[in-house]
């Protein structure tokens, strides 16, 4: 008991000792900086690096924060930017598409104008054979459409081909760059007659066989060969192509060369169905 009693004692004379002296500085401090600068210093040495510290890496916390701000901001716009290029650019290749088609259309237009005696329906390629170049094309236009076996097709320069097969909403055309196709020509300007051949062997030249020229007859490089008048099948007057090297054959008879086809096979898309027949 005596030494709990001793113990508080002790403890309350330590307490008010310590308040004392907290009095004495608190005191003091109003009249002198003595007492309290020193312990300001020591303070402040400890504080105020602390605090610089602080300072700089709150700066630095909010220097990033406004930089990925910055990039977030500039990679939304990054991606409004680039869905309006692919939009420009979906655009620009509708228009070349466009463009495209129109300037095909002109010249099936004008291919329409060249042969005004023939009524004729206009057609779509959505099929070809295999190849450099297509020996074989079939049309989205059929017998419901009024196309027949045997009707003539032109398109871009001159003559495409034959109908060969119709169905009641497609037709496919035999061309006259097939193998074994048969096509009697003439010159434009003389009348003189030749014969017009297919060859598998020629498709990748872009060439076509011409023979049958008498040895007598005239034939320059660029002559205008055409459909004659004693074909069975194929319309007369209708252009086929160009000659080119023809030459005398070896029994000095007859003459035989190339002929360059008046269309472009490898990239034909559109065409016209002559709708009168020869056997018509």
């Amino acid at each position: 008991m005596r030494k709990k009693l001793a113990s508080f004692m002790n403890s309350k004379y330590i307490l008010i000792g310590l308040s004392a002296l907290c009095l004495l500085f608190i005191a003091t401090s109003f009249f002198t900086d003595k007492l309290t600068t020193p312990l300001r210093n020591a303070i402040s040495t400890v504080v105020i690096p602390v605090q610089r510290g602080m300072n700089y890496i709150g700066l630095w916390i909010s220097d990033k924060y406004d930089t990925l701000q910055e990039i977030s901001t500039v990679l939304e716009e990054n991606k409004d930017l680039q869905a309006k290029v692919d939009d420009l650019t979906e655009e620009n290749n509708q228009l070349k598409q466009d463009s495209y088609e129109l300037d095909r259309l002109r010249d099936l237009y004008e291919l329409d104008e060249k042969y005004p005696g023939y009524n004729k329906v206009a057609a779509r390629v959505v099929g070809t054979t295999s190849g450099n170049w297509y020996s074989t094309f079939t049309i989205d236009k059929g017998s419901n459409d009024g196309i027949e076996k045997d009707m003539n097709v032109i398109a871009g320069g001159g003559l495409v081909g034959i109908i060969t097969e119709v169905g009641p909403n497609y037709a496919q055309i035999k061309t006259v760059i097939e193998d074994n196709s048969y096509v009697s020509g003439m010159l434009i300007d003389t009348g003189d007659t030749c014969i017009v051949k297919g060859d598998i062997e020629l498709m990748d030249t872009g060439l076509i066989h011409l023979s049958g020229f008498a040895n007598s007859v005239t034939v320059r490089n660029g002559d205008k060969i055409v459909t004659s008048n004693i074909s069975d099948k194929y319309l007369p007057g209708i252009l086929i192509g160009y000659t080119k090297d023809v030459t005398a054959d070896a029994n000095n008879l007859t003459q035989a060369g190339y002929l360059v086809p008046a269309v472009d096979f490898g990239h034909l898309q559109e065409v016209l169905i002559i709708t009168q027949k020869k056997n018509s």
